[in-house]
Protein backbone atom coordinates (compact mmCIF):
# COMPACT_ATOMS: atom_id res chain seq x y z
CA UNK A 1 0.00 0.00 0.00
CA UNK A 2 1.40 3.38 -0.92
CA UNK A 3 1.80 6.20 1.53
CA UNK A 4 -0.94 8.26 -0.17
CA UNK A 5 -3.39 5.34 0.02
CA UNK A 6 -2.61 4.82 3.72
CA UNK A 7 -3.25 8.51 4.47
CA UNK A 8 -6.53 8.39 2.54
CA UNK A 9 -7.68 5.34 4.53
CA UNK A 10 -6.84 7.07 7.85
CA UNK A 11 -8.74 10.22 6.83
CA UNK A 12 -11.83 8.21 5.82
CA UNK A 13 -11.80 6.12 9.02
CA UNK A 14 -11.31 9.14 11.30
CA UNK A 15 -14.21 10.90 9.54
CA UNK A 16 -16.46 7.92 10.28
CA UNK A 17 -15.51 7.99 13.97
CA UNK A 18 -16.36 11.69 14.30
CA UNK A 19 -19.65 11.26 12.44
CA UNK A 20 -20.75 8.50 14.83
CA UNK A 21 -20.15 10.68 17.90
CA UNK A 22 -22.95 13.12 16.94
CA UNK A 23 -26.56 12.98 17.99
CA UNK A 24 -28.85 15.21 19.93
CA UNK A 25 -27.41 16.91 23.00
CA UNK A 26 -28.94 15.77 26.30
CA UNK A 27 -31.22 18.50 27.63
CA UNK A 28 -34.22 18.71 29.89
CA UNK A 29 -35.33 16.48 32.71
CA UNK A 30 -33.00 13.46 33.01
CA UNK A 31 -35.82 11.26 34.33
CA UNK A 32 -39.07 12.14 32.57
CA UNK A 33 -42.11 11.93 34.79
CA UNK A 34 -40.11 12.62 37.95
CA UNK A 35 -40.33 16.08 39.48
CA UNK A 36 -36.99 17.77 40.03
CA UNK A 37 -36.28 19.47 43.38
CA UNK A 38 -36.68 23.19 43.72
CA UNK A 39 -33.45 25.17 43.42
CA UNK A 40 -31.92 26.14 46.76
CA UNK A 41 -33.03 29.39 48.35
CA UNK A 42 -29.73 31.18 48.94
CA UNK A 43 -31.33 33.55 51.44
CA UNK A 44 -32.04 30.55 53.72
CA UNK A 45 -28.47 29.16 53.62
CA UNK A 46 -26.41 29.04 56.82
CA UNK A 47 -23.18 27.46 58.04
CA UNK A 48 -23.05 25.86 61.50
CA UNK A 49 -20.43 24.03 63.55
CA UNK A 50 -21.30 21.44 66.18
CA UNK A 51 -21.47 17.77 67.09
CA UNK A 52 -23.16 15.33 64.71
CA UNK A 53 -25.18 12.79 66.68
CA UNK A 54 -27.85 10.19 65.92
CA UNK A 55 -31.29 11.25 67.13
CA UNK A 56 -31.74 9.67 70.54
CA UNK A 57 -35.52 9.51 70.34
CA UNK A 58 -35.86 7.28 67.25
CA UNK A 59 -39.41 6.28 66.61
CA UNK A 60 -40.31 2.87 65.18
CA UNK A 61 -41.25 4.53 61.86
CA UNK A 62 -37.90 6.30 61.47
CA UNK A 63 -35.91 3.22 62.52
CA UNK A 64 -37.36 1.18 59.67
CA UNK A 65 -37.25 3.97 57.08
CA UNK A 66 -35.18 3.54 53.91
CA UNK A 67 -31.60 4.70 54.58
CA UNK A 68 -31.34 5.85 50.96
CA UNK A 69 -34.28 8.23 51.27
CA UNK A 70 -33.69 11.74 52.65
CA UNK A 71 -34.93 12.04 56.22
CA UNK A 72 -34.70 14.46 59.12
CA UNK A 73 -35.50 11.78 61.71
CA UNK A 74 -32.09 10.13 62.08
CA UNK A 75 -29.37 12.73 62.79
CA UNK A 76 -29.02 16.06 64.56
CA UNK A 77 -26.39 18.72 65.11
CA UNK A 78 -25.92 19.51 68.81
CA UNK A 79 -23.91 22.29 70.49
CA UNK A 80 -24.50 24.24 67.28
CA UNK A 81 -22.79 27.59 66.74
CA UNK A 82 -23.26 29.87 63.77
CA UNK A 83 -20.24 30.28 61.48
CA UNK A 84 -20.27 33.52 59.51
CA UNK A 85 -18.71 32.16 56.35
CA UNK A 86 -21.46 32.42 53.76
CA UNK A 87 -21.16 34.31 50.48
CA UNK A 88 -22.73 37.76 50.12
CA UNK A 89 -26.46 37.59 49.41
CA UNK A 90 -26.99 34.40 51.41
CA UNK A 91 -28.37 33.88 54.87
CA UNK A 92 -30.55 36.98 54.90
CA UNK A 93 -34.04 35.54 55.24
CA UNK A 94 -36.01 35.53 58.51
CA UNK A 95 -35.54 31.73 58.64
CA UNK A 96 -31.80 32.20 59.27
CA UNK A 97 -32.41 34.29 62.40
CA UNK A 98 -32.86 31.06 64.36
CA UNK A 99 -30.62 30.79 67.41
CA UNK A 100 -30.91 27.14 68.34
CA UNK A 101 -28.30 24.90 69.95
CA UNK A 102 -29.58 21.85 68.03
CA UNK A 103 -30.83 21.21 64.50
CA UNK A 104 -32.40 18.21 62.80
CA UNK A 105 -30.30 17.29 59.78
CA UNK A 106 -32.11 16.28 56.60
CA UNK A 107 -30.18 14.13 54.15
CA UNK A 108 -29.08 10.55 53.45
CA UNK A 109 -27.59 8.23 56.07
CA UNK A 110 -24.42 7.90 53.99
CA UNK A 111 -24.00 11.67 54.14
CA UNK A 112 -23.87 11.68 57.97
CA UNK A 113 -22.85 8.22 59.25
CA UNK A 114 -19.07 8.72 58.72
CA UNK A 115 -19.20 11.79 60.98
CA UNK A 116 -21.16 10.50 64.00
CA UNK A 117 -19.54 11.75 67.21
CA UNK A 118 -17.29 14.20 65.35
CA UNK A 119 -17.23 17.99 65.43
CA UNK A 120 -18.36 19.11 61.97
CA UNK A 121 -19.09 22.19 59.93
CA UNK A 122 -22.34 21.94 58.00
CA UNK A 123 -23.78 24.23 55.33
CA UNK A 124 -27.36 24.03 54.24
CA UNK A 125 -30.75 25.60 53.97
CA UNK A 126 -33.13 26.19 56.87
CA UNK A 127 -36.25 24.25 55.94
CA UNK A 128 -39.78 24.73 57.16
CA UNK A 129 -40.90 27.14 59.84
CA UNK A 130 -38.13 28.83 61.80
CA UNK A 131 -40.19 28.28 64.94
CA UNK A 132 -39.82 24.47 64.74
CA UNK A 133 -38.10 22.97 67.76
CA UNK A 134 -35.52 21.92 66.75
CA UNK A 135 -35.35 23.57 63.31
CA UNK A 136 -34.47 21.42 60.29
CA UNK A 137 -31.39 22.03 58.16
CA UNK A 138 -31.42 20.60 54.61
CA UNK A 139 -27.72 19.67 54.43
CA UNK A 140 -25.69 20.50 51.34
CA UNK A 141 -22.15 20.13 52.70
CA UNK A 142 -20.47 18.40 55.68
CA UNK A 143 -16.84 18.78 56.72
CA UNK A 144 -15.10 17.18 59.72
CA UNK A 145 -13.38 19.67 62.01
CA UNK A 146 -12.29 17.27 64.77
CA UNK A 147 -12.59 13.52 65.37
CA UNK A 148 -14.45 14.00 68.69
CA UNK A 149 -16.81 16.60 70.07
Amino acid sequence: MSRATAIAVIVVLSGNVFAQGGGKPATGNPTPGTAQPDPPNLADRVTLAGCLQPVSRRSEASASADAQAPSNARYELTKAERVDRVPPGTGGSPATNVSSKSYRLEGLDSQFSPFVGAKVEISGEIKGPASANPPTLLVEFVQKLAAKC
